[in-house]
């Protein structure tokens, strides 16, 4: 037990050390070889998190581990210690594991890039990041990690800064954040003023003494930061365009990093929550509408991308309606699901990518299952799972955050839940039939499409496998092996028990749903029984309303953008141009004008040289002759 938490520092410390290497010396000599320092590494870091994870996992209690003391002001110290206990290490599991994959996978997508070095270089950073938000012991450290997460999202998402659109989300990602941030920022200062500590263990303990207003006023702030990293509603619009980064980082930010970073704060802040019914309400609420806004929205979207990215921001909805509902073992097992079936998605779209040459539109796409069966097959995997198809990973998890919402006395948060599950059937499944299924509407005169090799086929597999068999650790539900490993984590809090006639009842529920969706995307994409074009002219505005995303890029560019340029235009022409520049232009005018004046009296003649001395001489004579009279005494 001593010797694992000995050892703790392995894992951060393997891919930071990839990433300072590849960042340093990458450019001059390791080049194309700088996946020979990343792959190992973030590999070794998942190594290290395996016995770790052993450990908490048999009840013998956290791991930590002293590093040093960072802020030692007299009482007030802030320490850099890891914390390891079940909740973090299921999530180094996650974030190591996932990234392990998506790094190997990289080899084949990046290769040739010009900027392959410094890719390798911001992915096991962005690694590095991640690992230390999880295992932070406290709230600074959590919050340092938490905005380092955000730089390498914006380094990694305008990886190619040469393409204006690249860098257009790269900004938008990190200034939507930045606003989630500066809730979060100010709940963690609020934490300290009131509780004099940023200690996990003393904040909790402490939580109870605080008055219901200030709890409240905490969590929400706190959950600010939430709706920035785990995209919710209203903050959710930089996801979807996050999707202008190569795809293993989308595959890394939707799975296994910065959305899960939301998540995971307020599971691992629960006792803030919990003290705050009011902060749970509108947890569970926000999660709602962002689970069934995101998923009519991938509905209408034909970017297999977008529609991927829209699928993450419904599931992260899920997550936070589980938080909400108090199912907080729910949450994590759904992401713990998620990160494998959504890693298999983006990873799947990046390989018809590949095989496309960066083809997007699955309307130009079409009968690619036999020129790609691997990739077919695996992505079919992911769709059901994601889609809740029993008995795939995502029908255990999903199913279970709405009989929690049920329990907790939240019908019609669990009845939203529903409604979008069948939305999620019917995009994942819309996906799978544009792409893979129906005639060839691809160039196939210039496009061979092929399935990828071996470094991208198998992650592809793995995660399928994963996709498939990841939801029988919560089996069966409320009572599995991932709820009991859990239980520790989250003992004190309310637990609402659940009937397994509830339970069967939902399933059932969520099956039918699931099956309708199939169904659907099945009579319309395949058989032709519904035309798609008929039922968007019939839904008229309401299709419109999701086509164009409910509005919220218009209304952020009309309402916040726009007036933002202008004011700085304002500011710009009328302030620093019409009066800073103009003063000090004007400042250097008046010299100008001045030595133009004085060099008029450089005329070269002697004879006005002596003109003017002998006037200065009579000026001086004069003043003192007069200086001296009585005139003015």
């Amino acid at each position: 037990m001593e010797w694992i938490a000995d050892w703790l520092f392995i894992i951060p410390l393997a891919p930071l050390v990839a990433a300072a290497v590849n960042f340093l010396l990458g450019r001059w000599w390791i080049r194309d070889r700088a996946h020979w320092i990343a792959v190992p590494a973030v590999g070794i870091s998942f190594l290290a998190s395996i016995p770790a994870f052993l450990a908490v996992a048999r009840q013998h209690g956290p791991l930590t581990q002293h590093l040093y003391t960072w802020i030692p002001a007299g009482d007030f110290q802030v320490p850099v210690t890891l914390y390891v206990d079940q909740l973090t290490a299921v999530m180094l599991l996650v974030v190591t594991g996932v990234s392990f994959l998506v790094h190997l996978y990289s080899v084949g997508y990046i290769d040739g890039d010009s900027g392959y070095h410094r890719f390798f270089a911001y992915l096991p950073l962005f690694v590095f990041s991640m690992v230390m938000l999880v295992l932070a012991s406290n709230f600074l450290v959590l919050f340092v990690f938490w905005e380092a997460v955000g730089l390498c999202s914006y380094l990694l998402i305008g990886f190619w800064f040469r393409r204006r659109s690249a860098a257009d989300a790269a900004k938008k990602a990190f200034i939507v954040n930045r606003i989630g941030d500066f809730g979060f920022g100010i709940g963690v200062m609020l934490l300290f003023v009131t509780l004099g500590t940023l200690n996990y263990a003393e904040v909790f303990e402490r939580v109870e003494t605080l008055s219901a207003g200030t709890v409240t006023a905490i969590a929400l702030l706190l959950f600010t930061g939430a709706v920035g990293k785990s995209a919710q509603v209203p903050l959710f619009v930089w996801l979807p365009d996050a999707m202008e980064g190569p795809t293993p980082v989308s595959a890394l930010i939707h799975a296994a990093t910065m959305v899960t970073a939301g998540i995971f704060m307020v599971a691992r802040t629960h006792p803030i929550f919990v003290a705050s019914p009011t902060a749970m309400l509108v947890v569970a609420i926000v999660g709602a509408i962002t689970a069934f806004i995101a998923a009519t929205i991938a509905v209408t979207q034909y970017d297999i991308k977008r529609v991927v990215a829209y699928s993450t921001v419904s599931q992260l909805g899920y997550m936070a309606i589980a938080l909400g509902a108090g199912a907080w073992i729910a949450a994590i097992f759904h992401l713990f699901t998620h990160a494998f079936f959504k890693a298999l998605l983006f990873l799947g779209s990046g390989s018809v990518m590949h095989g496309l040459h960066d083809e997007l539109d699955m309307r130009r796409m079409g009968g690619l299952k036999r020129y790609m069966p691997l990739t077919y097959w695996t992505f079919l995997i992911g769709a059901a799972a994601n889609a809740g198809i029993l008995p795939l990973a995502g029908f255990w998890s999903k199913d279970e955050i709405i009989v929690g919402a049920w329990v907790a006395g939240y019908p019609v948060i669990a009845l939203i839940a529903l409604a979008a599950a069948f939305f999620t059937s019917l995009y994942m499944f819309r996906a799978v039939f544009m792409t893979f299924h129906g005639e060839e509407r691809f160039d196939r005169a210039h496009l061979h499409p092929h399935d990828p090799p071996w470094t991208m086929s198998v992650p592809l597999v793995v995660l399928a496998a994963g996709a498939a068999l990841a939801g029988f650790v919560g089996v069966p539900p409320e009572q599995g092996w991932f709820h009991h490993l859990l239980e520790p984590v989250f003992e004190g809090t309310a637990h609402h028990e659940v009937s397994p006639v509830t339970t069967l009842a939902f399933g059932a529920i969520s099956t039918v749903i699931a099956l309708a969706g199939l169904y659907a995307a099945a009579a319309a994409y395949v058989l032709g029984a519904i035309s798609p074009a008929a039922v968007a002219e019939r839904l008229g505005p309401l299709y419109r309303l999701a086509y164009n995303k409910w509005y919220f890029d218009d209304i952020y560019q009309r309402l916040i953008v726009e007036p933002a340029r202008g004011f700085a235009t304002f500011l710009w022409r009328q302030i620093d141009v019409g009066i800073i520049d103009a003063a000090v232009n004007g400042a250097a005018s008046l010299v100008v004008w001045t030595s133009q004046l004085w060099r008029r009296a450089q005329t070269g003649l002697v004879a006005n040289y002596v003109l003017a001395i002998a006037l200065g001489t009579v000026i001086i004579v004069g003043a003192y002759l007069v200086a001296g009279s009585n005139l003015f005494r």
